[in-house]
């Protein structure tokens, strides 16, 4: 009894560690990303285009629901997207700090901001609400990747403390933890754009029930030639092209 009023006590505070060394509030923000829609970010290199895909998993609430209302994917510059899982809400928020350090960068050094700076920019300010009385952690974490003045991919993932990762292939969300097995046992570094997009959507197919449905999902890819954000027709090829669609899972 004594334990569980001493675990309440240190909730009520964002910013005071448990006798354990916990911050309870950014543990419960990690929850809270993994009750959201999966998303996936998968780093490719076929050694003539490289690049970032992402994809986001989701499905429509209701039939009047419309479709491009559901933002999980943004095009931050135009050689960097963010991808999120999580509250909406406080994604959103997170992108805008990443739009306005991206500007900061072009008009401050009169080149694009670098990928790992933008992310370790974010997750600075991630940090800062870990630290804040009156404030709480955000409960969104966000993949961050694109292509540097190099050529060179990368792909981020932001954690609610204000860490971050560097990955191949990635997957938060809602049953992330199975999604990264497939992706662990399947990924190719060398696949192309195509090959990215496919996994990706498999390791989503592999975790989901009743197949994939492109109502609702988001997918875009950032290369050498920019940020493209796949139309709903794109997706649903890829989808149905891959007999990935519910009706073909059910066979």
């Amino acid at each position: 009894m004594q334990g569980n009023s001493q675990q309440q006590a240190y909730d009520r505070g964002t910013n005071i560690f448990s006798p354990d060394g916990r911050l309870y509030q950014v543990e419960y923000a990690r929850e809270a990303v993994k009750r959201g829609s999966p998303t996936v970010g998968v780093r490719f290199d076929d050694g003539e285009n490289a690049g970032v895909v992402f994809v986001a998993g989701g499905r429509l609430r209701s039939s009047l629901q419309v479709a491009d209302s559901i933002e999980k994917i943004h095009k931050t510059d135009d050689h960097v997207g963010v991808a999120s899982a999580g509250h909406v809400a406080d994604a959103r928020q997170l992108v805008d700090v990443a739009r306005r350090q991206a500007q900061v960068e072009r008009l401050r050094y009169g080149e694009p901001a670098g990928i790992e700076a933008l992310t370790k920019e974010v997750t600075g300010y991630i940090q800062e609400y870990t630290q804040a009385g009156g404030a709480r952690p955000f409960g969104a974490a966000l993949l961050v990747g694109g292509v540097d003045e190099d050529g060179t991919p990368h792909l981020f993932e932001t954690d609610p403390s204000g860490t971050p990762y560097e990955w191949e292939a990635v997957a938060i969300g809602g049953n992330s933890e199975k999604i990264q097995g497939y992706l662990e046992a399947e990924y190719e570094a060398d696949a192309g754009a195509d090959g990215a997009l496919e996994v990706a959507l498999r390791a989503l197919a592999d975790a989901a029930e009743g197949g994939l449905e492109s109502e609702g999902m988001s997918a875009a890819v950032v290369d050498a030639d920019g940020y493209h954000a796949l139309s709903g027709s794109e997706l649903k090829e890829a989808i149905d092209g891959h007999g990935l669609d519910g009706e073909a899972s059910d066979d």
